[in-house]
């Protein structure tokens, strides 16, 4: 008769532990830091602007934007060219962008923003793990026929560079740059 009881005794911290996690799970909130705080944009994944969070990525290519603070908007389109059109952009440092994103391809895009080192960086980890999707403050990942923003204050003179870090996009030229004045 003991041991019933002691298979109990050890297993339900396991039921109680993956009822906890199911719980976690259905209640549609994701950890991956590639994916926090994000919201759905027409079938896209973006970053909800208002609730931007500095910290989270204060860089030398600036800082998350505040929606209700931006200074102008600019229109990208992405496609399965393997271009963003237009692919280089001027703004002045202190400038706050929000970068209309459409994806008029067939196949899933990113636009990410950062610096060449990050852009680096990241594009190694992707080929790593290439189904990541983005949803950071500098980011957006779009399906076909997705359109979303990126709100974004340019801090410092210099060159950010844009990419696509897809699995071949960036190798097929899906790059650009900003040159903040």
């Amino acid at each position: 008769m003991r041991h019933p009881i002691l298979v109990f005794a050890l297993l339900a911290p396991m039921l109680i532990m993956t009822g906890c996690s199911m719980s976690h799970e259905s209640d549609g909130e994701d950890e991956d830091h590639h994916s926090e705080g994000g919201h759905q944009v027409s079938e896209g994944h973006g970053h909800d602007d208002s609730h931007a969070d500095e910290a989270h990525h204060d860089s030398g290519i600036g800082k998350p934007g505040d929606a209700n603070s931006v200074d102008r908007v600019i229109s990208v389109v992405m496609d399965d060219t393997m271009r963003f059109i237009p692919d280089s952009f001027e703004v002045v440092a202190g400038e706050t962008i929000q970068f209309y994103v459409v994806n008029q391809g067939k196949l899933a895009h990113e636009f990410v923003l950062g610096s060449a080192e990050e852009i680096k960086e990241h594009h190694e980890l992707m080929k790593k793990f290439p189904g990541m999707e983005h949803d950071e403050p500098n980011s957006i990942s779009l399906d076909t026929n997705g359109a979303g923003t990126v709100t974004w204050s340019f801090t410092n003179a210099g060159v950010v560079d844009i990419a696509c870090l897809k699995p071949g996009h960036l190798e097929g030229g899906m790059k650009g740059s900003v040159t903040v004045q």
